[in-house]
């Protein structure tokens, strides 16, 4: 409703960003009748790069940040699609989707997206509702993209086949994913837990002792309560050796340094932390989704030809379309050249007629033409 609300005030990429207030306004009023309260951290979400693999909106001002502070007022930022968002959105203005009207029935709305950008499986969805609940990790584009394309090409393709392509999750901070056989069940099963560790080096420093480095961490955790977590381990001594914890990230990326003491190993001290922090987090895959309006558990393949299926509905609508449009103008213009070869008594009849109704009914009678193309 977000992305659709943008559309309708020309929000593309390239265009000037407008007021998130504005764009929150638009949605809530037309589409999404619940307030722009719920509206607006909906939309910070869709602009955060440490939350969705790939944004469908850019955002300008404050956002938030993946130390967990919150994003500046609407009032104060501005939005406009971004390229993902935007392909979301294409040929929606050719029939290509079924439309239903909005909640107070003055306009229509899309019942849903005509998706050239396979956003389910590229950005994944975490959600809760009534009885059930959804956890779809995000994927690269690259290779959704390649085993859609090895999907259509062979059919009978297998979950193995298809991870030939699709090697694993690829979570938007980064970190390493720490054994395979939660993925793989996750994929054939629909169910899965995907063990995520932080990316973490030794830095051997030239008095002799080392610092532990971490430069990514797993999938929404965040960075400040994180750190919280670690002062208290040490303060309350259930990790020894640390002399101290710096936070060194900036904007070329994150660094958090970790201070091993003279009498310390870093490699054991990396460990403790991996067990007692949020450096190591697991992901519980449940791959759930709404299969022509109904809930259902899903493997990778049925992801894959959910969304094959969707678009290949899309391009024949969208055909179909195009088609029709084509005739209907190749329609008026075989009426217009035949007027055209007799553009003298076109004239005649319609300066001898008194009305527009009558003047196209004569040209109806005498050049044989549709009413359509008499009117044209």
């Amino acid at each position: 409703r977000i992305l659709v609300a943008m559309n309708d005030l020309g929000l593309t990429p390239g265009r000037q960003h407008r007021k998130c207030a504005n764009i929150a306004g638009h949605t809530s009023g037309n589409y999404h009748p619940h307030g722009e309260m719920i509206v607006y951290p909906t939309l910070v979400n869709l602009a955060q790069d440490f939350k969705m693999r790939y944004p469908l909106v850019d955002g300008q001002g404050n956002f938030g940040s993946i130390d967990g502070y919150p994003p500046a007022a609407m009032r104060y930022t501005e939005a406009r699609m971004a390229g993902p968002g935007f392909e979301m959105l294409t040929d929606i203005d050719k029939e290509t989707v079924n439309f239903k009207p909005n909640y107070d029935e003055r306009i229509e709305e899309p019942s849903v997206l005509p998706a050239r950008f396979p956003n389910l499986l590229c950005n994944g969805a975490v959600g809760i509702a009534v009885s059930m609940a959804t956890a779809i990790p995000p994927h690269n584009l690259g290779e959704v993209v390649e085993a859609l394309v090895a999907l259509i090409d062979d059919p009978d393709l297998g979950i193995d086949g298809l991870m030939e392509y699709v090697k694993s999750p690829d979570f938007p901070t980064g970190g390493i994913i720490y054994g395979i056989s939660g993925v793989k069940e996750a994929y054939k099963t629909g169910r899965g837990h995907i063990h995520i560790r932080a990316r973490a080096h030794l830095e051997p420093l030239k008095n002799g002792r080392e610092d532990i480095v971490v430069t990514e961490i797993p999938y929404m955790v965040t960075k400040s309560n994180l750190l919280e977590k670690m002062a208290d381990l040490v303060r309350d001594k259930r990790i020894a050796g640390i002399g101290n914890i710096r936070d060194e990230s900036d904007r070329e990326g994150m660094r958090i340094v970790v201070e091993v003491k003279r009498d310390g190993n870093g490699e054991v001290i990396l460990n403790q932390l991996y067990r007692f922090t949020q450096l190591e987090a697991t992901f519980a895959a449940n791959l759930i989704a709404l299969v022509g309006g109904q809930p259902k558990l899903l493997n990778l393949k049925e992801l894959l030809e959910c969304f094959i299926d969707h678009r290949h509905e899309v391009v024949v609508r969208r055909t179909q379309y195009e088609l029709r449009v084509a005739e209907d103008r190749a329609h008026i213009l075989e009426g217009l050249k035949v007027a055209l070869e007799d553009i003298d008594l076109v004239i005649k009849v319609i300066r001898g007629s008194e009305d527009p109704g009558e003047a196209r009914t004569a040209l109806m009678e005498r050049l044989e033409l549709s009413e359509r193309q008499a009117q044209a």
